[in-house]
């Protein structure tokens, strides 16, 4: 009985760090949403370091456009982020919401990145863009 519960729980504690492992690394959660309140929000973001949740514009082809919102990220996970957006947002717009970092600006903890720069630009996993996107309400 002892070999058993011991077992059972050395499953347990591998499984939980796996299920650990597995969202570790740099993420964003979020869910279509309305948007009438100016706000879009992920649900959780898991940042590599301090930095940025950033709103970009796309469409179907799901390429980054302009920046309409932004908000800052804590190393390690962040739950329910909210960016106010700049811009209006219709009902039916795509929003990709992205990781960036605080790197190569010249001020920290000011957002300087503008489309296509180098400032607080787009962190990536394995050569991917962090993101997720969504569809405004």
């Amino acid at each position: 009985m002892k070999l058993f519960a011991a077992t059972s729980a050395a499953m347990i504690l591998s499984a939980g760090a796996a299920f650990a492992d597995a969202h570790a690394g740099p993420m964003v959660e979020a869910t279509d949403q309305s948007v009438a309140n100016g706000v879009v929000s992920a649900d959780t973001v898991m940042a590599p370091a301090n930095g940025w949740l950033v709103v970009h514009r796309t469409d179907a082809d799901m390429a980054p456009g302009p920046v309409v919102g932004h908000a800052p990220l804590r190393e390690g996970p962040n739950t329910d982020v909210a960016a106010i957006l700049t811009e209006d947002v219709a009902a039916g717009d795509m929003l990709m919401l992205m990781v960036h970092g605080e790197d190569g600006g010249t001020m920290t903890g000011i957002f300087e990145y503008t489309l296509g720069a180098s400032e607080d630009g787009p962190v990536r996993m394995d050569g991917d863009l962090v993101m997720t996107v969504v569809t405004a309400q």
